[in-house]
């Protein structure tokens, strides 16, 4: 029978057994919101890129030219290549300054995590009152400023008014009467380490305390119960669990104490006699005192990459030991 000849309600009909086509999906348009957050962070990532990133490749590139105060005044450095660097790496003082930053951050990497894990293990056996009191005190050395701090030393060390020469002098030893501390090299470079050590323990007891919190305490119990010592615990218990800590706190110091400048040049300049001349020290006389920009921006590149390998060796000791324990 013809299609037109169909009644209404059989054509009704195939119409409803007919497929219903799937409706189409619209691509919901992106909201504006969603580009928020990258947009509120967009002046942080420029202002870190250029306050961190460009003056790191501008030294780098520096490094690289004959840039001395003629090239500074009127521009046109030529590019030299690698001779800045032949320059420096032949040079026997810049190998003694090495050799110093090197010690100079081990003595004081090493004294700073022994004494702040000692903090760290007083602070959780002291009452309320007392802990409170002994954390506010290690919030505010940690609060003090550099220079403030710094000023401070020179005042306890100085030779005729310094309270550490009246102290000692009062214990009886004569010797000490306006003992001068900052003309010999040995006696400063000890104090440069008393000054960053006091200023670096309290962050690093703090965080270790931090940890010490959040080890159960059914471990220690179990620990005294077997019949360990303080020392045995802190070897089979506290510390494996909190090696990943000790980690990153020995690594932000290395960090931290490598580049120190501002208490050394503050103090002593790098003397007596280059007793304390650390590499980041000597970039600086070279690049701002002998005028040699190029020499001072290579020595810079020198000291990051050096930075960059201790630090690489020691996170793939750390991550060793941690592959062991797995």
């Amino acid at each position: 029978m013809p299609a037109a000849s169909q009644t209404p309600t059989r054509r009704r009909a195939h119409e409803q057994d007919a497929p219903v086509p799937a409706p189409r999906l619209r691509a919901r348009p992106r909201r504006p919101t969603a580009l928020w957050p990258y947009l509120l962070i967009t002046p942080t990532l420029a202002g870190t890129a250029y306050l961190l990133l460009y003056p790191l490749i501008r030294s780098v590139v520096i490094s690289f030219q004959h840039f001395r105060t003629g090239e500074l005044i009127r521009g046109g450095a030529a590019l030299v290549g690698l001779d800045n660097y032949r320059e420096v790496l032949g040079s026997p003082e810049f190998w003694a300054v090495v050799r110093r930053t090197l010690v100079w951050t081990a003595v004081n990497v090493v004294l700073i995590m022994v004494i702040s894990t000692a903090v760290a293990l007083m602070i959780t056996r002291l009452r309320r009152r007392m802990r409170l009191a002994v954390m506010s005190g290690l919030v505010l050395t940690w609060a003090t400023p550099v220079l403030a701090a710094t000023t401070i030393f020179q005042w306890l060390f100085q030779s005729r008014l310094g309270v550490v020469n009246w102290l000692l002098v009062t214990l009886g030893f004569e010797s000490f009467r306006d003992y001068t501390w900052f003309a010999d090299g040995t006696s400063t470079f000890v104090i440069l380490v008393a000054l960053v050590v006091w200023q670096s323990v309290p962050f690093a007891a703090l965080t270790l305390y931090a940890g010490l919190t959040t080890i159960p305490a059914e471990l220690y119990e179990a620990a005294r119960i077997d019949g360990a010592t303080g020392r045995q615990v802190f070897a089979d218990v506290t510390f494996p669990i909190l090696r990943p800590l000790f980690g990153l706190i020995a690594s932000l110091e290395v960090i931290w104490v490598f580049k120190c400048f501002a208490q050394i040049w503050a103090i002593s300049r790098g003397g007596p006699g280059g007793a304390t001349t650390t590499l980041p020290v000597y970039a600086f006389q070279v690049a701002q005192s002998l005028h040699k920009y190029d020499l001072g921006s290579a020595i810079s590149t020198l000291t990051v990459l050096i930075l960059v390998a201790v630090l690489i060796t020691h996170l793939r000791r750390m991550l060793k030991h941690e592959g062991e324990q797995l």
